[in-house]
């Protein structure tokens, strides 16, 4: 299928030809036609499949369809009626025509940027609104008369009660990495926002996964909705090698400097759970002499920029981020992903490791485990429906007498996991019985077999992909049991 058969028009089939492209993705070949068709469009596709150009394309040949007239900017009559709440300075020239709502700052620049390459000889105004800088050049870009804007929930609403932006003429909603924006709590703004918007509108939504809280704002949104199902529910991208490699938590650091060293890891996206650990961890690998930067929410947008393109030009080898900073990051040609800690939610786990292995290439997911993680392991193990293979690299064995303290009990008794975890005194952990099927076990990740560091990697690197959902799974084991096992030998 080219293009051409999509029924877009000559000018967008020669902006896309520019940027070297000549056949559609999946998710765009079938949620294109439904879009232009004006009909609601549930579309799931994991991140990197060209879901944006799958909503920004038809979208700039509607807008550009039945084209309303320049209006000219409104004087209000003065009154001495009673308000509550600022009324909308309406801009000159058009209206807001299409809103399309981000979960971070990153994916609205990486949408606006859409528009502009795309609509090169179909020029539509458009404007970003996000937080984490000033509201005055904001201002002026909405009072310019944009017809589509992209925003993240929360700064749109503060637009909002200022009295700054009128969404009363909205023809189309696009809800961009749905799942994301509902993971950072952001269904009452959502909801808020549609509230202000006309009830006859296009509904376009667009997410990673197709989850029941996904399916459940879909269906308060849509009506007669196309569904377009690229991507299988919370499933990894095929193309991602995954490893964990079990070691005591006060020597991570260590062993992810010496995988680094060693040539395991050249460039890398590391993940840790709070902006402290980020910090600190960029800056102890500078201290090893490797190169790193770190973005989390503490960062100003400018430092966050100057971050991500030291990391993606190659003056930085390594770019440490919190689960919420790196949503919405678009980094090409990713090589690895480490979960240097692991997500307290599953289905993180998928979102993260969805950053590599992109456009049919490889990736590896590297897990640095701890036994306090055991039961977060063993979360996404059942999420995948499969066991992600195990490594012990020779040297960093962890201490198999060391007592868990789950970080979910960490977390509630309002203890930080990535500040200095006491623990009790040193204590065997108990082998713990597994269920099996019929038949031996033979999955290479749970017996790890004596090896040098190399050989170790080859063996992780040979792994197929985990197993997906609805793969038969032929074992349970229990994480202590693991742990055990993994550095007793047996």
């Amino acid at each position: 299928m080219s293009f051409d058969s999509l029924g877009l028009a000559p000018e967008l089939l020669r902006a896309v030809a520019r940027e070297g492209y000549t056949e559609p993705t999946p998710v765009q070949a079938e949620a294109i036609p439904h879009v232009l068709a004006r009909r609601d469009v549930l579309a799931g596709a994991q991140t990197g499949t060209g879901k944006t150009a799958a909503f920004v394309l038809p979208i700039l040949q509607l807008l550009h369809e039945n084209r309303p007239t320049p209006r000219h900017p409104i004087r209000e009559a003065h009154t001495r009626r009673r308000s509550f709440a600022p009324r909308p300075q309406i801009a000159s020239g058009l209206p807001i025509r299409c809103l399309v709502l981000t979960p971070t700052r990153e994916l609205a620049l990486q949408a606006e940027e859409f528009v502009k390459t795309y609509g090169r000889e179909r020029p539509v105004r458009s404007a970003t609104i996000y937080g984490g800088v000033g509201y005055e050049a904001q201002f002026k870009a909405i009072q310019g008369g944009p017809e589509i804007v992209v925003a993240t929930p929360g700064r749109l609403l503060d637009i909002q009660e200022q009295g700054k932006i009128d969404l009363r003429s909205v023809e189309i909603l696009v809800l961009d990495e749905a799942d994301r924006m509902l993971d950072m709590g952001f269904i009452r703004d959502i909801r808020r926002i549609i509230a202000l918007l006309p009830p006859r509108r296009q509904n376009l939504l667009f997410s990673a996964t197709f989850s029941d809280d996904v399916r459940a704002l879909a269906a308060t949104l849509m009506h007669d909705a196309a569904q377009v199902q690229v991507a299988r529910r919370n499933a990894p991208i095929e193309l991602v090698r995954q490893v964990v490699y079990p070691v005591d938590r006060g020597r991570k650091r260590e062993l992810l400097s010496y995988l680094i060293r060693s040539g395991r890891i050249d460039r890398a996206l590391v993940f840790t759970r709070t902006k402290h650990l980020a910090n600190r961890l960029a800056e102890q690998l500078d201290s090893d002499g490797i190169d790193a930067v770190a973005i989390h929410g503490n960062k100003s947008q400018g430092q966050r920029i100057r971050a991500l393109d030291d990391f993606k030009e190659g003056r930085a080898a390594i770019l440490v981020a919190t689960e919420v900073a790196a949503r919405g990051l678009d980094i090409d040609g990713l090589p690895h992903v480490v979960n240097f800690e692991l997500p307290t939610v599953p289905e993180d786990y998928v979102h993260r490791i969805g950053r590599t292995g992109r456009a049919g290439m490889a990736g590896d997911a590297i897990s640095l485990v701890c036994i306090d993680e055991a039961d977060l392991l063993a979360d996404i193990e059942r999420l995948l429906r499969g066991p992600i293979p195990w490594e012990t690299v020779p040297g960093f064995e962890p201490d198999r007498r060391l007592r868990a303290e789950p970080i979910r009990e960490l977390i509630r008794g309002g203890r930080s996991s990535g500040g200095h975890l006491r623990r009790s005194a040193p204590r065997r952990n108990p082998v713990r019985a597994a269920v099996r099927q019929d038949g031996p076990r033979r999955h290479a990740g749970h017996a790890p077999r004596p090896a040098t560091a190399p050989a170790a990697h080859r063996a992780a690197a040979s792994h197929a992909a985990v197993p997906l959902a609805g793969a038969p799974r032929t074992f349970v084991t229990l994480p202590g049991e693991r742990f055990a096992r993994s550095t007793s030998g047996s």
